[in-house]
């Protein structure tokens, strides 16, 4: 293991899709960081190096994967074959544990990794240093309670659930989703899940808005739309709607801001900066600094995907969510879910069209004040509960044995977190 005085935490975002397992991660590994911690974050994520990296936070980089279908992973970059990329990072994994030695490891949402890369690690953890905790943290919502119990049965999840992880982060609130009913998951395996909470995100500082504000020319008396469709790869309808939309109100009573992502591809991204450029509307294939345009932004049209509806619930920004169906529901069950509590106003995938935008949109502008007013109650403690969790774990490891921690019981996210503050 390291110098007693330190504590190892590594962490592993499989990122084959999208930018939200890497922004998750780097949110709570941004949170964890303090003297004495050193976090490493395995990651497969081309962008890692774009994102601020604060002290005490390093990335290794493992080879890129493009996600096909829900089976099939195809290299990124590099002209191999896909068995033999996944071979590479699997022992890249492996051999980073190896050195590292740490005390935590944090498996964002996937149990077993891409195809299986993971197991090997825990394996070697669980033989070799049985005094690391193993964590696996989930979002909320994976998808439908059929599609997610039939995928768990048929690759063997619930095994690997028991057998290989210490605790399982639930990063949401089980009075608006338990998982634990949805999923099926047996007593054995549920005593092990910790109700985190949402993980609350960076609000940026009133200069850093008004430098952009300048930038963008946005006068303080316009409203700004800022439209995103997270990592883009399948958000192109959602764009060329929305400009079809702006064509036919002519002269609109607001500015637009479009961020595309950086996995749209080329062809469509092109077209709507071509689009976009006739239409005194900005775009960007990547922003690196979205919260300060979620902080400008008077409204905001996205996929709502968890990590942007943590951004947008953080700032309190009235919200159209229009989920993508395919090829998880876990975006429509979240708006839905939100939806029935005025946290953001839902828009079907099959009700997309210039005119339902302009309705929904407007509404949103004219009003904004219920949607306010219900984010406002919203209550976060991700990041607090996960700070209790681990200020448990250094105690224990700095602690004479090194005993374990004994586990929470299973709590309400407001209750874990008023313990975690020291409140209640």
């Amino acid at each position: 293991m390291a110098q007693p005085t330190t504590f190892n935490i590594l962490m592993y975002s499989h990122d084959t899709y999208g930018l939200g397992h890497i922004r998750r991660t780097l949110a709570i590994a941004s949170h964890m960081r303090q003297k004495g911690v050193n976090i490493l974050i395995l990651t497969g994520s081309p962008l890692a190096g774009r994102f601020s990296s604060p002290e005490g936070v390093d990335f290794v980089r493992i080879p890129g994967m493009i996600k096909k279908t829900n089976e099939e992973y195809l290299p990124l970059s590099i002209k191999i074959n896909a068995r033999h990329a996944l071979n590479i990072r699997r022992n890249i994994i492996v051999a980073t544990a190896k050195a590292f030695q740490p005390h935590l490891f944090i498996v964002d949402k996937a149990p077993m990794g891409l195809k299986r890369e993971v197991i090997p690690t825990l394996k070697w953890l669980k033989r070799r240093l049985p005094k690391t905790r193993t964590i696996l943290g989930l979002r909320d919502i994976m998808d439908d309670a059929e599609s997610t119990r039939k995928d768990w049965r048929d690759k063997g999840v619930y095994e690997v659930l028991e057998k290989y992880y210490s605790e399982i982060w639930v990063y949401g609130d089980r009075d608006l989703y338990d998982p634990i009913v949805e999923y099926d998951i047996p007593e054995s395996i549920s005593q092990k899940m910790v109700f985190t909470g949402y993980i609350p995100r960076l609000v940026p500082l009133r200069h850093s808005m008004a430098a952009v504000r300048r930038e963008e020319r946005i006068s303080g008396e316009e409203k700004l739309v800022l439209v995103t469709t997270g990592g883009g790869g399948d958000g192109y309808p959602l764009m060329e709607a929305y400009l079809d939309m702006l064509e036919d109100m002519g002269e609109p009573p607001f500015r637009s801001v479009l961020v595309s992502g950086p996995f749209m591809p080329r062809p469509e991204r092109e077209a709507i900066a071509r689009r976009a450029a006739g239409l005194r509307v900005r775009f960007y294939h990547f922003y690196r600094r979205m919260e300060v345009l979620l902080g400008l932004a008077d409204a905001v049209v996205t996929m709502g995907g968890y990590n942007t509806t943590c951004e947008i619930l953080s700032q309190i920004k009235p919200s159209l969510v229009i989920p993508r169906e395919v090829p998880r529901m876990e975006q429509r069950i979240r708006a839905e879910m939100l939806s029935r509590r005025k946290l953001i106003e839902f828009l079907p995938w099959e009700d997309l069209s210039p005119d339902s935008l302009r309705d929904k949109i407007g509404a949103l502008l004219d009003d904004p004040e219920p949607y306010c007013r219900a984010m406002g109650a919203f209550k976060f403690c991700g990041l607090d509960v996960i700070s209790a969790r681990v200020a448990e774990f250094r105690a224990a490891q700095e602690g004479e044995g090194g005993e374990a921690p004994v586990r929470p019981e299973k709590k309400r996210a407001g209750e874990a977190a008023a313990a975690a503050t020291g409140e209640g």
